[in-house]
């Protein structure tokens, strides 16, 4: 036996996952082209959700716009939101995982926060139920922003008479009162701004464009629903595609490198967070505990390396790959899953994948064509920003 803990992962495993219906989907639909103007850069999305206690306003989203890009909120002055999630790379920052305060790196990339107002959780592990809550851990993360606490980001607000001005305008607050959760609030209504459809895949699917994509794209569709088997987590709907089932799984990156390690890890892991061990500090200081995945919050053994499934959408800028950022290009993300979850096909694979990581067995110009459909997910550009700046479909 390799150690006592496969077995019982082995049977959650087998209860846990479930078997996508990776049936071709139909053909593009025929739609009016007038009823989603391309311009809008909406179609291919659902409403999007807006909480209740959050609504979206102008003033919000505009100090949220600059709360999001000020440097001061961090321990030397050097680190905003902006720097891992860059208006000009598509709100990521093209590196394998982040750079913080002093030069400080952590263990993962940064993901786009385009569409993430449709996440179901926040962070490559879930650990987030919205943005609201995302907001605010990377202030005080000791190789993020590196602050020791929330108070000195309303110090720095409190200090500063426009901020003051428009906090009371916003949220009809005083300084006194004033909290981290207004500040996450106003982070969060801007981030809901960064909506991005109205790719060509969109105007090819959903506005039955049948010219919107290139022969290679279409048979790289072809592959992504057939073959391929990439729709079963990357999910597409009749009306509309986010690229992302909101699942976590285990995919054989970055786990596969420390198997031997899980035992010790775990019950490592446990101990520290029974002893009041702050999960994203562990995960993001740690390069082998960031490998436990969707397990560091939950505890389940059958979510041992689970990272949740990211967007397709916009993809083809958003390189390096995974959570680690380890693969660098597009081909080397379908060769991973074209082996069945390692980098080499001779590798073995690690003993915790998930059931639906099969070797493909698809060819190097198929590959190809999948690259090519990948391409077909790039929004189209507003400058440097993306459409619907204020949102209006609410939450329940």
């Amino acid at each position: 036996m390799r150690y006592a803990l496969l077995p019982v992962l082995v049977l959650a495993t087998l209860f846990a996952q479930k078997q996508a219906d990776t049936k071709p989907l139909a053909e593009p639909a025929a739609v009016n082209p007038q009823s989603v103007p391309d311009k809008n850069n909406l179609l291919g999305l659902p409403p999007l959700p807006i909480p209740a206690n959050n609504p979206q306003t102008p003033d919000k989203i505009a100090l949220g716009d600059k709360l999001f890009h000020d440097k001061r909120f961090s321990v030397d002055g050097t680190v905003s939101c902006s720097k891992c999630h860059d208006d000009k790379q598509a709100f990521t920052d093209g590196l394998p995982v982040s750079v913080g305060h002093h030069g400080l790196t952590g263990t993962r990339n940064a993901p786009t926060v385009l569409n993430a107002a449709f996440n179901q959780s926040q962070f490559w592990d879930g650990r987030e139920p919205d943005l609201e809550g995302q907001a605010k851990q990377p202030l005080i993360n000791p190789v993020e922003h590196g602050l020791a606490d929330h108070k000195q980001v309303l110090e720095i607000i409190r200090t500063d008479p426009d901020y003051l001005a428009t906090f009371q305008s916003v949220f009809d607050v005083s300084a006194k009162k004033l909290t981290i959760n207004h500040v996450a609030k106003a982070i969060a209504s801007f981030e809901r701004t960064l909506v991005a459809g109205n790719s060509p895949f969109d105007r090819y699917y959903f506005n039955g464009k049948t010219d919107a994509m290139t022969d290679a794209q279409i048979r790289g569709f072809e592959l992504f629903v057939g073959q391929g088997r990439c729709v079963s987590c990357h999910t597409i709907e009749q009306d509309h595609a986010l690229f992302t089932d909101n699942r976590f799984h285990n995919i054989g990156v970055g786990i596969n490198q420390i198997q031997q390690d899980i035992p010790r890890l775990t019950q490592a892991f446990l101990e520290a967070k029974n002893k009041g061990g702050q999960v994203d500090t562990m995960v993001l200081t740690d390069k082998k505990s960031s490998e436990l995945g969707r397990f560091a919050v939950t505890d389940e053994l059958s979510q041992i390396g689970a990272f949740k499934t990211p967007t397709l959408r916009n993809v083809e800028l958003t390189a390096p790959y995974m959570h680690d950022g380890s693969l660098k290009t597009l081909k080397e993300v379908m060769v991973h899953y074209n082996n069945g979850g390692v980098d080499k096909a001779d590798e073995r694979v690690n003993d915790f994948l998930s059931g639906g990581i099969r070797p493909l067995n698809l060819t190097d110009p198929q590959l190809n064509d999948l690259v090519a459909f990948m391409k077909a997910l790039t929004s189209s550009w507003s400058g440097s920003k993306y459409a619907n700046p204020i949102p209006t479909q609410a939450a329940n």
